[in-house]
């Protein structure tokens, strides 16, 4: 849950209203859409679309210090415990993960045939000259 309401028009289809509310509340923003659009077929409408306006008028752009926080890799890695909560299911989590360790199990693959090669060894000598 954040801290503040923004209105997230990166994220957002028309102004970006129901993401900076998905993203305040900590839902996905697909729910936040689904019950906006129910309000409205249900006999809200008016209220809807007037609230949708003020809250365009009213709510800030994301910032965009607000945007690059470190907290995004930590949410990039959050199980959601209900349906609605933003976040990933436990099964893409655990599949994003094996994707991340592969990568840095080859990075450090390359690494260490460098240091144990003789191209290393070379550089530094040429390094200590």
């Amino acid at each position: 849950m954040s801290n503040t309401l923004y209105r997230d028009p990166e994220n957002g289809r028309i102004a970006g209203v129901c993401a900076g509310l998905a993203n305040h509340f900590g839902m996905e923003t697909w729910l936040v859409r689904i019950l906006t659009v129910s309000a409205f077929l249900l006999g809200f409408g008016f209220f809807v679309v007037v609230a949708y306006i003020a809250a365009v008028l009213i709510l800030d752009k994301k910032p965009l210090e607000v945007r690059q926080e470190p907290s995004a890799a930590q949410q990039e890695h959050q199980v959601k415990q209900k349906p609605w909560q933003s976040g990933k299911s436990a099964s893409q989590l655990i599949a994003d993960l094996d994707r991340e360790f592969s990568q840095m199990e080859d990075k450090v693959t390359h690494m260490e045939a460098y240091v144990t090669s003789s191209t290393f060894n070379v550089d530094q000598a040429f390094k200590q000259l």
